[in-house]
C-alpha cells in the first residue's frame, strides 16, 4: 500500500470499531425501551387489549410490526 497500509488499517479498524458501539448501544436502547413497554402493556386484560388493538394508532403500529 506504498506506506499507506498503517493509515488505511487504523481508519478501518476506527469505522468498525464506531459502527460495533453504535449498534451495540442502539440494542441496549432498544431492549429496554422494549422492557419498559411489557412492564407497561403486557399484562393488559382481553377487554383493555381489544380496545388497544381498537384505537387507530395501535393499528398502525401493529401493522408495521407485523409486515417486519
Amino acid at each position: 500500500m506504498n506506506g499507506y497500509g498503517a493509515y488505511v488499517l487504523s481508519a478501518f479498524s476506527f469505522t468498525l470499531l464506531s459502527f460495533s458501539a453504535l449498534y451495540l448501544i442502539t440494542k441496549i436502547q432498544f431492549i429496554k425501551e422494549q422492557n419498559k413497554f411489557v412492564a407497561k402493556f403486557g399484562s393488559l386484560n382481553s377487554e383493555k387489549a381489544k380496545s388497544a388493538k381498537s384505537q387507530r394508532i395501535n393499528k398502525e403500529i401493529l401493522a408495521n410490526a407485523t409486515n417486519n
